[in-house]
């Protein structure tokens, strides 16, 4: 089974318009020769993907589902089309951003706003990356701008600036057992339900370790999407506890009737560094590393 371009082309077309006749006339061919394209993919592929009615044409189950990769192939494709136009003229100006567990952005907007003072023609693309895995996407150029914590095996491939370090805590309501303690040792989770981001989820391959002391056999696990505010409303309403990062919970407590505990009788903490691509930056993407670093050096 192949499928090109061309085919993608006249699936989008002919989906958006209905109808052959109208799709000939966007894609400037012949009808004729459209509808032998289109029989001869529907004869390739095995299968029918559009339903003839008295209308016209509509996809059907078959048509539907490629229809979604021929929108995602040719909406990329003309992104990609744009940006290399803009690159071959040195327009360029585009800083694309990640971060790794981002848990919430609410520090990003006086970057911007900062960023676009010093470059107005210049754009920020939040992206996601596969796996939360941003130094890969840096090395292979989907990604320019990176905040990462965890180890990685190639990070020595790119440069990085130490941020800030900030401690992961327990988050539980103000009147949970925990919230008297000093700090929590392994024994305590024994009975504890963790609601944690899907990122902690244990059936993947490779899976990231969990946030609690070594040794430490939490009864039960609840994963959910990486949405702060959903996980902070799960554990003020008594459904468990979370951990989170001290600067991340913190805000919550107040308007949330939560308490935060230290995890260890040594906190945990770890290291954000900002990461780019070996070499040198260009002006528009030195002033974003620039508010950037100068916005995070402190949470």
């Amino acid at each position: 089974m192949s499928v090109d371009l061309r085919d993608l082309e006249l699936l989008a077309a002919t989906a958006e318009s209905g109808s052959l006749t109208a799709a000939a006339e966007t894609l400037y061919v012949s009808q004729p020769a459209l509808s032998q394209r289109l029989t001869r993919l529907e004869d390739r592929l095995g299968m029918p993907l559009f339903d003839r009615t008295g209308r016209g044409l509509v996809p059907n189950a078959a048509g539907r589902r490629l229809l979604v990769a021929a929108r995602h192939v040719l909406n990329e494709l003309r992104s990609a089309t744009l940006d290399l136009q803009e690159m071959r003229d040195g327009r360029d100006r585009r800083v694309r951003f990640t971060a790794e567990c981002s848990t919430t952005f609410q520090w990003l907007p006086p970057v911007i706003r900062a960023f676009r003072e010093r470059h107005p023609e210049a754009e920020v693309r939040i992206e996601s990356v596969p796996d939360d895995a941003p130094v890969p996407a840096l090395l292979a150029d989907r990604v320019d701008v990176a905040l990462v914590t965890k180890p990685d095996p190639e990070m020595d491939r790119v440069d990085l600036t130490r941020l800030f370090d900030d401690e992961m805590v327990a988050v539980v309501p103000a009147d949970h057992p925990w919230a008297a303690l000093p700090h929590l040792t392994a024994a305590d989770f024994t009975d504890a339900h963790l609601i944690l981001y899907d990122g902690y989820d244990q059936s993947r391959i490779p899976s990231i370790p969990l946030p609690v002391p070594p040794q430490a056999r939490p009864a039960r696990i609840t994963t959910m999407p990486v949405i702060t505010d959903l996980v902070v409303e799960m554990v003020a309403g008594g459904q468990g506890a979370t951990i989170l990062p001290n600067w991340v919970a913190a805000p919550y407590t107040d308007s949330h009737g939560l308490a935060l505990v230290q995890i260890g009788t040594v906190p945990m903490a770890r290291t954000w560094y900002l990461a780019t691509r070996h070499g040198p930056r260009p002006p528009h993407l030195q002033a974003f590393v620039e508010e950037l670093t100068g916005r995070l050096a402190r949470p």
